[in-house]
Protein backbone atom coordinates (compact mmCIF):
# COMPACT_ATOMS: atom_id res chain seq x y z
CA UNK A 1 0.00 0.00 0.00
CA UNK A 2 1.48 3.46 -1.01
CA UNK A 3 2.17 5.91 1.33
CA UNK A 4 -0.56 8.08 2.53
CA UNK A 5 0.22 12.32 2.44
CA UNK A 6 -0.77 14.45 5.33
CA UNK A 7 -0.24 17.66 2.79
CA UNK A 8 -1.56 19.69 0.42
CA UNK A 9 -0.59 20.15 -3.53
CA UNK A 10 -0.48 23.40 -4.59
CA UNK A 11 -2.57 23.57 -8.17
CA UNK A 12 -1.48 26.76 -9.15
CA UNK A 13 2.52 27.47 -8.84
CA UNK A 14 3.51 30.27 -6.62
CA UNK A 15 4.40 33.56 -8.61
CA UNK A 16 4.51 36.34 -6.14
CA UNK A 17 7.29 37.15 -3.68
CA UNK A 18 4.15 37.27 -0.83
CA UNK A 19 2.97 33.68 -1.34
CA UNK A 20 6.76 32.42 -1.75
CA UNK A 21 7.87 34.14 1.99
CA UNK A 22 5.06 32.86 3.88
CA UNK A 23 5.37 29.50 2.65
CA UNK A 24 9.09 29.81 3.06
CA UNK A 25 8.36 31.17 6.95
CA UNK A 26 6.07 27.68 7.51
CA UNK A 27 8.95 25.95 5.99
CA UNK A 28 11.42 27.18 7.91
CA UNK A 29 9.92 25.90 11.26
CA UNK A 30 9.96 22.05 9.91
CA UNK A 31 12.84 19.59 10.64
CA UNK A 32 13.08 18.96 7.03
CA UNK A 33 11.93 19.82 3.13
CA UNK A 34 12.36 18.21 -0.06
CA UNK A 35 13.42 20.17 -2.69
CA UNK A 36 13.98 19.38 -6.77
CA UNK A 37 14.16 21.90 -9.85
CA UNK A 38 13.19 21.80 -13.57
CA UNK A 39 15.64 23.59 -15.83
CA UNK A 40 16.81 23.80 -19.39
CA UNK A 41 20.02 23.35 -20.67
CA UNK A 42 20.06 22.03 -24.40
CA UNK A 43 20.85 25.61 -25.64
CA UNK A 44 23.29 27.08 -22.93
CA UNK A 45 26.14 26.23 -21.18
CA UNK A 46 24.37 27.62 -18.35
CA UNK A 47 21.05 25.99 -16.31
CA UNK A 48 18.34 27.79 -17.05
CA UNK A 49 16.24 27.34 -13.72
CA UNK A 50 12.75 27.18 -14.15
CA UNK A 51 10.75 25.66 -11.41
CA UNK A 52 11.86 25.16 -7.92
CA UNK A 53 9.48 22.53 -5.82
CA UNK A 54 9.03 22.43 -2.19
CA UNK A 55 7.20 20.17 0.41
CA UNK A 56 7.55 20.62 3.70
CA UNK A 57 5.01 18.66 6.23
CA UNK A 58 2.10 19.50 5.39
CA UNK A 59 1.80 21.31 1.83
CA UNK A 60 3.91 21.30 -1.50
CA UNK A 61 4.63 24.15 -3.68
CA UNK A 62 5.78 24.78 -7.05
CA UNK A 63 7.62 27.96 -7.66
CA UNK A 64 7.72 29.82 -10.88
CA UNK A 65 11.19 31.19 -10.74
CA UNK A 66 9.99 33.03 -14.63
CA UNK A 67 7.00 34.83 -12.95
CA UNK A 68 7.68 39.03 -13.47
CA UNK A 69 9.24 40.43 -10.40
CA UNK A 70 9.41 37.53 -8.15
CA UNK A 71 12.01 37.36 -5.73
CA UNK A 72 13.33 33.99 -4.89
CA UNK A 73 15.34 35.99 -0.98
CA UNK A 74 12.73 33.84 0.86
CA UNK A 75 14.25 30.59 -1.02
CA UNK A 76 17.61 31.33 -0.48
CA UNK A 77 17.27 31.83 3.20
CA UNK A 78 15.24 28.46 3.59
CA UNK A 79 17.75 26.67 1.44
CA UNK A 80 20.80 28.54 3.51
CA UNK A 81 19.34 27.91 6.63
CA UNK A 82 20.67 25.67 9.13
CA UNK A 83 18.26 24.18 11.19
CA UNK A 84 16.72 22.94 8.39
CA UNK A 85 17.85 19.66 6.23
CA UNK A 86 17.14 19.63 2.23
CA UNK A 87 16.26 16.61 1.14
CA UNK A 88 17.36 16.33 -2.51
CA UNK A 89 17.33 13.12 -4.95
CA UNK A 90 20.80 13.22 -7.38
CA UNK A 91 21.04 16.15 -6.40
CA UNK A 92 24.09 17.84 -7.79
CA UNK A 93 22.80 19.68 -10.82
CA UNK A 94 20.17 21.30 -8.52
CA UNK A 95 23.06 22.05 -5.75
CA UNK A 96 25.04 23.47 -9.09
CA UNK A 97 22.12 25.52 -10.07
CA UNK A 98 21.52 27.46 -6.81
CA UNK A 99 25.44 28.21 -6.20
CA UNK A 100 25.90 29.44 -9.54
CA UNK A 101 22.71 31.40 -9.24
CA UNK A 102 24.00 33.61 -6.25
CA UNK A 103 27.07 31.84 -5.31
CA UNK A 104 25.23 30.04 -2.31
CA UNK A 105 25.28 25.87 -1.81
CA UNK A 106 22.37 24.49 0.00
CA UNK A 107 22.98 23.25 3.25
CA UNK A 108 22.65 20.94 5.33
CA UNK A 109 21.77 18.60 2.26
CA UNK A 110 20.72 15.00 2.40
CA UNK A 111 20.94 13.50 -1.43
CA UNK A 112 18.91 10.19 -1.35
CA UNK A 113 20.51 8.65 -4.29
CA UNK A 114 23.53 8.15 -2.52
CA UNK A 115 22.33 7.69 0.50
CA UNK A 116 20.33 4.52 -1.44
CA UNK A 117 23.67 3.61 -2.51
CA UNK A 118 24.93 3.15 1.06
CA UNK A 119 21.56 1.12 2.22
CA UNK A 120 22.04 -1.66 -1.41
CA UNK A 121 20.00 -0.05 -3.68
CA UNK A 122 22.77 -0.29 -6.55
CA UNK A 123 24.33 1.95 -8.28
CA UNK A 124 22.60 5.66 -8.86
CA UNK A 125 19.39 4.20 -8.56
CA UNK A 126 16.86 6.29 -10.25
CA UNK A 127 14.07 8.39 -8.27
CA UNK A 128 11.57 5.78 -9.98
CA UNK A 129 12.53 3.02 -9.08
CA UNK A 130 14.10 4.07 -5.39
CA UNK A 131 10.36 5.94 -4.97
CA UNK A 132 8.81 2.36 -6.00
CA UNK A 133 10.23 -0.09 -3.79
CA UNK A 134 10.38 2.32 -0.89
CA UNK A 135 7.02 4.09 -1.14
CA UNK A 136 5.30 1.39 -3.29
CA UNK A 137 4.27 4.28 -5.91
CA UNK A 138 5.43 4.48 -9.39
CA UNK A 139 5.83 8.14 -10.33
CA UNK A 140 4.40 9.45 -14.14
CA UNK A 141 7.70 10.20 -15.55
CA UNK A 142 5.54 11.19 -19.00
CA UNK A 143 6.52 15.27 -18.19
CA UNK A 144 10.33 14.34 -17.94
CA UNK A 145 11.49 15.98 -21.22
CA UNK A 146 9.09 18.87 -21.41
CA UNK A 147 9.74 22.55 -22.02
CA UNK A 148 9.61 23.67 -18.80
CA UNK A 149 10.35 26.86 -19.72
CA UNK A 150 7.07 27.65 -21.60
CA UNK A 151 4.00 29.28 -19.36
CA UNK A 152 1.56 28.78 -18.71
CA UNK A 153 2.46 25.33 -17.39
CA UNK A 154 -0.35 22.47 -17.86
CA UNK A 155 -1.74 20.66 -14.60
CA UNK A 156 -0.12 17.71 -15.65
CA UNK A 157 3.26 19.47 -15.73
CA UNK A 158 2.70 20.63 -12.15
CA UNK A 159 1.35 17.36 -11.09
CA UNK A 160 4.88 15.92 -12.38
CA UNK A 161 7.25 18.41 -10.79
CA UNK A 162 5.51 18.41 -7.58
CA UNK A 163 5.53 14.50 -7.20
CA UNK A 164 9.05 14.63 -7.34
CA UNK A 165 9.08 16.41 -3.68
CA UNK A 166 6.12 14.44 -2.31
CA UNK A 167 7.12 11.15 -2.79
CA UNK A 168 10.64 12.17 -1.62
CA UNK A 169 9.51 13.14 2.02
CA UNK A 170 8.66 9.64 2.66
CA UNK A 171 11.51 8.09 0.84
CA UNK A 172 13.72 10.08 2.87
CA UNK A 173 12.34 9.16 6.20
CA UNK A 174 12.78 5.24 5.46
CA UNK A 175 16.37 6.09 4.29
CA UNK A 176 17.39 8.21 7.11
CA UNK A 177 15.69 5.21 9.40
CA UNK A 178 17.71 2.30 7.54
CA UNK A 179 21.04 4.38 7.65
CA UNK A 180 20.81 5.24 11.41
CA UNK A 181 19.99 1.11 12.16
CA UNK A 182 23.25 0.13 9.82
CA UNK A 183 25.17 2.68 11.89
CA UNK A 184 26.42 4.05 8.61
CA UNK A 185 24.77 7.93 8.49
CA UNK A 186 28.43 8.91 9.01
CA UNK A 187 29.35 7.81 5.63
CA UNK A 188 26.43 9.55 3.78
CA UNK A 189 27.54 12.64 5.86
CA UNK A 190 31.26 12.07 4.22
CA UNK A 191 29.82 11.94 0.78
CA UNK A 192 27.34 15.13 1.55
CA UNK A 193 31.13 17.30 2.19
CA UNK A 194 31.88 16.55 -1.12
CA UNK A 195 28.20 18.08 -2.13
CA UNK A 196 28.34 21.21 0.06
CA UNK A 197 32.11 22.07 -0.90
CA UNK A 198 31.82 24.84 -3.62
CA UNK A 199 35.09 23.12 -5.16
CA UNK A 200 33.04 20.65 -6.61
CA UNK A 201 30.79 23.48 -9.07
CA UNK A 202 33.86 25.78 -9.37
CA UNK A 203 34.42 25.39 -13.87
CA UNK A 204 37.76 26.96 -13.96
CA UNK A 205 38.65 26.80 -17.84
CA UNK A 206 42.24 26.24 -17.05
CA UNK A 207 40.50 22.58 -16.03
CA UNK A 208 38.68 21.95 -18.68
CA UNK A 209 41.03 19.89 -20.46
CA UNK A 210 40.68 16.80 -18.32
CA UNK A 211 37.48 16.18 -19.08
CA UNK A 212 39.15 15.26 -22.61
CA UNK A 213 39.73 11.57 -23.27
CA UNK A 214 43.22 11.79 -25.27
CA UNK A 215 45.27 8.72 -26.54
CA UNK A 216 47.77 10.92 -27.15
CA UNK A 217 50.08 11.61 -23.94
CA UNK A 218 52.98 13.49 -25.42
CA UNK A 219 52.91 16.98 -23.51
CA UNK A 220 53.53 19.01 -25.63
CA UNK A 221 50.32 17.66 -26.96
CA UNK A 222 48.55 17.71 -23.79
CA UNK A 223 49.49 21.09 -23.35
CA UNK A 224 47.58 22.58 -26.91
CA UNK A 225 44.30 20.11 -25.66
CA UNK A 226 44.89 22.52 -22.11
CA UNK A 227 45.11 25.22 -24.07
CA UNK A 228 41.99 25.16 -26.71
CA UNK A 229 39.98 23.28 -23.75
CA UNK A 230 40.51 26.89 -21.69
CA UNK A 231 39.39 28.97 -24.62
CA UNK A 232 36.94 26.90 -25.55
CA UNK A 233 35.48 26.86 -21.97
CA UNK A 234 35.86 30.67 -21.76
CA UNK A 235 33.73 30.98 -24.81
CA UNK A 236 31.11 28.87 -24.28
CA UNK A 237 30.87 30.44 -20.95
CA UNK A 238 30.48 34.09 -22.42
CA UNK A 239 28.57 32.89 -25.20
CA UNK A 240 26.30 31.06 -22.75
CA UNK A 241 26.15 28.20 -25.39
CA UNK A 242 27.26 23.96 -24.62
CA UNK A 243 30.97 23.93 -25.03
CA UNK A 244 30.53 21.76 -28.21
CA UNK A 245 28.69 24.53 -30.02
CA UNK A 246 32.07 26.56 -29.65
CA UNK A 247 34.63 23.39 -30.64
CA UNK A 248 33.74 19.80 -30.33
CA UNK A 249 36.29 17.65 -28.51
CA UNK A 250 36.92 16.07 -31.85
CA UNK A 251 38.04 19.11 -33.48
CA UNK A 252 40.40 19.60 -30.25
CA UNK A 253 42.12 15.97 -30.27
CA UNK A 254 42.87 16.87 -34.02
CA UNK A 255 43.88 20.36 -34.06
CA UNK A 256 46.81 19.25 -31.01
CA UNK A 257 47.57 15.93 -33.33
CA UNK A 258 48.35 18.83 -36.18
CA UNK A 259 49.52 21.43 -34.27
CA UNK A 260 48.31 24.04 -37.61
CA UNK A 261 50.19 26.87 -37.84
CA UNK A 262 48.21 29.33 -40.33
CA UNK A 263 44.69 29.55 -41.57
CA UNK A 264 45.46 27.43 -44.36
CA UNK A 265 46.75 23.94 -42.38
CA UNK A 266 43.97 24.72 -39.68
CA UNK A 267 41.07 25.05 -42.87
CA UNK A 268 42.48 21.58 -44.18
CA UNK A 269 41.76 19.60 -41.38
CA UNK A 270 39.00 17.43 -41.51
CA UNK A 271 37.47 17.99 -37.90
CA UNK A 272 37.34 21.51 -38.34
CA UNK A 273 34.89 23.37 -40.20
CA UNK A 274 35.98 25.40 -42.94
CA UNK A 275 34.03 28.15 -42.60
CA UNK A 276 35.26 28.68 -39.13
CA UNK A 277 39.01 29.01 -40.13
CA UNK A 278 38.78 32.67 -41.32
CA UNK A 279 36.66 33.62 -38.73
CA UNK A 280 37.06 34.91 -34.72
CA UNK A 281 36.76 31.06 -33.70
CA UNK A 282 40.03 30.06 -36.07
CA UNK A 283 41.93 33.06 -34.40
CA UNK A 284 41.36 31.96 -31.46
CA UNK A 285 42.47 28.28 -32.14
CA UNK A 286 45.47 29.58 -33.69
CA UNK A 287 46.17 31.45 -30.78
CA UNK A 288 45.58 29.16 -28.11
CA UNK A 289 47.83 26.83 -30.50
CA UNK A 290 50.72 29.36 -30.26
CA UNK A 291 50.90 29.70 -26.70
CA UNK A 292 51.17 26.19 -26.36
CA UNK A 293 53.87 25.52 -28.76
CA UNK A 294 55.84 28.88 -26.66
CA UNK A 295 55.10 27.13 -23.42
CA UNK A 296 59.02 25.98 -22.03
CA UNK A 297 59.61 22.02 -21.43
CA UNK A 298 59.83 21.97 -17.77
CA UNK A 299 56.04 23.80 -17.72
CA UNK A 300 54.13 21.43 -19.75
CA UNK A 301 51.32 19.33 -18.31
CA UNK A 302 52.18 16.03 -17.15
CA UNK A 303 51.11 12.90 -18.71
CA UNK A 304 47.68 11.49 -17.38
CA UNK A 305 47.88 9.49 -14.25
CA UNK A 306 46.24 6.09 -16.32
CA UNK A 307 49.69 6.67 -18.89
CA UNK A 308 51.98 6.65 -15.97
CA UNK A 309 50.38 2.94 -14.56
CA UNK A 310 52.62 -0.15 -15.68
CA UNK A 311 51.08 -2.50 -17.97
CA UNK A 312 51.52 -5.71 -15.90
CA UNK A 313 48.42 -5.15 -13.46
CA UNK A 314 46.16 -7.54 -14.98
CA UNK A 315 45.94 -10.27 -12.79
CA UNK A 316 45.99 -7.76 -9.54
CA UNK A 317 43.30 -5.64 -10.75
CA UNK A 318 41.20 -8.52 -11.62
CA UNK A 319 41.40 -9.79 -8.11
CA UNK A 320 40.86 -6.87 -6.24
CA UNK A 321 37.87 -6.45 -8.76
CA UNK A 322 36.29 -9.63 -7.43
CA UNK A 323 37.02 -8.60 -4.04
CA UNK A 324 35.18 -5.48 -4.29
CA UNK A 325 32.19 -7.37 -5.99
CA UNK A 326 32.46 -9.83 -2.95
CA UNK A 327 32.07 -6.60 -0.86
CA UNK A 328 29.68 -4.61 -1.95
CA UNK A 329 27.31 -7.84 -1.78
CA UNK A 330 28.44 -8.35 1.97
CA UNK A 331 27.57 -5.17 3.17
CA UNK A 332 24.80 -4.17 0.72
CA UNK A 333 27.08 -1.10 -0.41
CA UNK A 334 26.89 -0.07 -4.18
CA UNK A 335 29.87 -1.16 -6.04
CA UNK A 336 30.38 2.15 -7.65
CA UNK A 337 29.97 4.05 -4.31
CA UNK A 338 32.96 1.97 -2.97
CA UNK A 339 35.09 1.96 -6.08
CA UNK A 340 36.05 2.79 -9.33
CA UNK A 341 37.96 1.05 -11.94
CA UNK A 342 40.45 3.33 -12.03
CA UNK A 343 40.48 3.69 -8.23
CA UNK A 344 41.48 -0.39 -8.30
CA UNK A 345 44.38 -0.05 -10.64
CA UNK A 346 45.35 2.84 -8.81
CA UNK A 347 45.32 0.37 -5.87
CA UNK A 348 47.08 -2.25 -7.61
CA UNK A 349 50.13 -0.12 -8.53
CA UNK A 350 50.68 1.43 -5.29
CA UNK A 351 49.68 1.00 -1.89
CA UNK A 352 49.69 4.42 -1.26
CA UNK A 353 47.27 5.71 -4.28
CA UNK A 354 45.40 8.42 -3.28
CA UNK A 355 41.75 7.25 -4.17
CA UNK A 356 38.59 7.75 -2.42
CA UNK A 357 38.73 4.05 -1.84
CA UNK A 358 41.82 4.29 0.56
CA UNK A 359 40.69 6.41 2.89
CA UNK A 360 37.93 6.72 5.80
CA UNK A 361 34.68 4.54 5.46
CA UNK A 362 35.65 2.81 2.13
CA UNK A 363 38.98 2.05 3.74
CA UNK A 364 37.72 0.23 6.65
CA UNK A 365 35.45 -1.50 4.28
CA UNK A 366 37.72 -2.19 1.11
CA UNK A 367 40.97 -0.37 1.28
CA UNK A 368 42.67 -2.28 3.89
CA UNK A 369 40.83 -5.84 2.95
CA UNK A 370 42.27 -4.96 -0.98
CA UNK A 371 45.88 -4.56 0.37
CA UNK A 372 45.69 -7.58 2.55
CA UNK A 373 44.69 -9.75 -0.83
CA UNK A 374 47.54 -7.72 -2.75
CA UNK A 375 49.98 -8.93 -0.37
CA UNK A 376 49.16 -12.21 0.10
CA UNK A 377 47.52 -12.12 3.72
CA UNK A 378 43.51 -13.28 2.41
CA UNK A 379 42.94 -15.15 -0.17
CA UNK A 380 39.16 -15.44 -2.52
CA UNK A 381 37.89 -18.52 -3.32
CA UNK A 382 34.42 -20.00 -4.02
CA UNK A 383 31.75 -21.68 -1.75
CA UNK A 384 28.54 -22.97 -4.08
CA UNK A 385 27.84 -19.77 -6.27
CA UNK A 386 29.09 -17.09 -3.61
CA UNK A 387 32.76 -16.13 -3.12
CA UNK A 388 34.22 -16.28 0.57
CA UNK A 389 37.36 -14.45 2.20
CA UNK A 390 39.50 -16.49 4.21
CA UNK A 391 41.99 -14.46 6.09
CA UNK A 392 45.46 -16.69 6.04
CA UNK A 393 48.25 -16.94 8.82
CA UNK A 394 50.56 -14.15 8.81
CA UNK A 395 53.33 -16.24 9.63
CA UNK A 396 52.34 -18.52 6.24
CA UNK A 397 53.26 -15.52 3.78
CA UNK A 398 57.05 -14.78 3.44
CA UNK A 399 57.04 -11.69 1.84
CA UNK A 400 56.88 -8.78 3.80
CA UNK A 401 54.06 -6.11 2.59
CA UNK A 402 55.54 -3.74 -0.37
CA UNK A 403 55.06 -0.18 0.63
CA UNK A 404 56.18 1.53 -2.86
CA UNK A 405 54.47 1.37 -6.50
CA UNK A 406 54.75 -1.20 -8.39
CA UNK A 407 57.19 -0.37 -11.84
Amino acid sequence: MGWVYPFLMQITPITDTGALAAFCDKAAEAEYVTVDTEFIRDKTYWSKLCLIQLAGPDEAVAVDVLAPGIDLTPVDDLLSNPDVLKVFHAGRQDVEIFFHRNGVIPAPIFDSQVAAMVCGFGDQVGYETLISKLVGVRPDKSSRFTDWAQRPLSQKQLDYALADVIHLRPAYEKLSKRLQASERTSWLDEEMRILINPATYEMDPANSWKRIKSRNAKPRTLAIIRELAACREMQAQKRDVPRNRVLRDEAILEIAAQSPKDVDSLSRLRGFPKGMANGATGALVLEAVQRAVAIPTEDLPPAPAWEKLPGNLGSITDLLRVLLKHVSEQSDVATKLIASADDLQRIAADDNADVPAMSGWRRELFGAEALALKHGRVALTAVGKRTKVIHLNPADNDDPPATEPIS
